[in-house]
């Protein structure tokens, strides 16, 4: 029996297996046919038509023996088709003709390093300055990511046509910018590799602590950013700052499994079970934060982030930690990239370290500025510390525009109880 019927025997309808290998492939895949015809929106959209016709054929003849070939070989057919029907039979219809033959692709002859490069080009595409982080994000886990716009709609709880609106005016913008479907030289990758690694962050924070909704973490996000950050560590091995992100990534994901209780309530820090923790995950984070100190001169604004992370995940409880190495690797950060966030997250370990009273200034320095506005976390803060001087007022004062600000469900009700705390 042939290995396609096989798949389709356990799998009756088909769909499953075109997903499956959707989700897999279609990097690979789109960033093939972009480099076949030079033009990433093209690519993009051959992609999504030989996955439509997967989703008729396959179900009925049975999976084939390499689905991701035969997905290939439509996008070229459905490439040379589109060149037709533009009437510009010019260089490229004719590359693409001699190229497909007889109409057969064999997939094993594809070069695993030239696939790398396309999938690293991709990245580099996707994630160009001339976009907007939203459309860099969406059209990253569109076509890198392999994720639909309905999954993407609803992992950032947007409608589905407004991802759609940000895919198609992202790939207007790549084709009236003349963006090439390259790995840009050397001399400018490490600029645009900032974009690729800030995509993917943003990614993983809002998996991580999901700005809305009803759930503290969204697993399915925080794991998509991760498997990117463990491709672009294949893909530009000496990189420090793709390591130090994996780094983070990996140590912050680590304590996952402790940060919620079965009901889905936030736990906090100190309150987490660090047997609970995902080992294997540490592990892999600090092997990460070590190759980013072993290849570059100094960690980065990411490495310094896993650094912080990792004084978290050797630490046997909340008041072993270091953290007076915490408060210098954030004054380091802050150096490095400063930001209204780093000098929260500082003023948090120094409170630590040091006390209420030493933070305090900080905090009420950044209220000064007018940093945070809108948001949640300064008032957050600045009512714990108060509560923590017993400066009760005041301290219900912030958490109660702490709770009218926050916008997750699961943080509001923490919030909530905190403030019924100090009635």
């Amino acid at each position: 029996m042939a290995r396609g019927h096989r798949a389709a025997l356990s799998d009756p309808t088909g769909r499953a297996a075109v997903a499956a290998v959707w989700r897999i492939e279609s990097a690979r895949i789109v960033g093939a046919l972009a480099r076949y015809t030079g033009d990433f929106a093209l690519a993009e959209d051959l992609a999504q038509e030989a996955f439509a016709e997967a989703l008729v054929t396959w179900p009925r003849d049975g999976v084939p023996t390499n689905p991701a070939g035969w997905l290939l070989t439509v996008g070229r057919r459905r490439a040379i088709d589109a060149f037709r029907r533009r009437a510009t039979a010019d260089d490229r219809y004719a590359a693409l003709a001699r190229d497909l033959g007889e109409g057969v692709v064999d997939a094993g002859q594809w070069d695993p390093d030239q696939i790398d490069d396309d999938v690293l080009a991709l990245m580099f595409v996707s994630c160009h300055p001339v976009l907007s982080r939203e459309a860099r994000v969406a059209l990253t886990l569109r076509v890198v990511g392999g994720l639909t716009s309905d999954e993407i709609a609803r992992a950032f709880l947007v409608p589905t046509a407004t991802v759609q609106a940000r895919i198609t005016r992202a790939k207007k913008a790549l084709g009236a910018a003349g963006v090439p479907f390259e790995v840009p030289p050397p001399r400018d990758r490490r600029a645009r590799l900032g974009s690729v690694l800030s995509a993917v962050y943003v990614i993983f924070t809002e998996g991580s602590t999901a700005t809305s909704g009803d759930d503290l973490i969204r697993f399915d996000l925080a794991g998509e950013a991760r498997r990117l950050a463990r491709v672009l560590a294949h893909l530009v091995p000496d990189e420090p700052e793709v390591h130090g992100l994996l780094a983070l990534l990996e140590l912050t994901a680590a304590r996952f499994p402790a940060r919620t209780a079965p009901d889905g309530t936030p736990v906090l820090l100190e309150h987490q079970d660090r047997r609970r923790w995902d080992r294997s995950a540490i592990v892999r984070g600090r092997a990460a934060l070590a190759r980013a100190e072993q290849v570059g001169r100094g960690l980065g604004a990411y490495g310094l982030q896993a650094a912080i992370a990792e004084c978290h995940a050797v630490a046997a409880s909340v008041g072993e930690t270091d953290w007076e190495r915490v408060v210098l690797l954030y004054e380091a950060l802050g150096r490095l990239a400063p930001s209204p966030v780093v000098d929260l997250n500082r003023a948090v370990a120094v409170s630590m370290a040091r006390g209420p009273a030493a933070a305090l200034p900080i905090v009420d320095g950044l209220a000064a500025g007018g940093a945070f506005s809108g948001s949640h976390l300064l008032p957050t803060v600045r009512g714990e510390l108060l509560t923590r001087l017993g400066r009760r007022g005041e301290a219900r004062e912030e958490l109660t525009r702490a709770v009218e600000l926050c916008g997750n469900e699961r943080e509001r009700g923490l919030l909530t109880r905190k403030l019924a705390d100090l009635a």
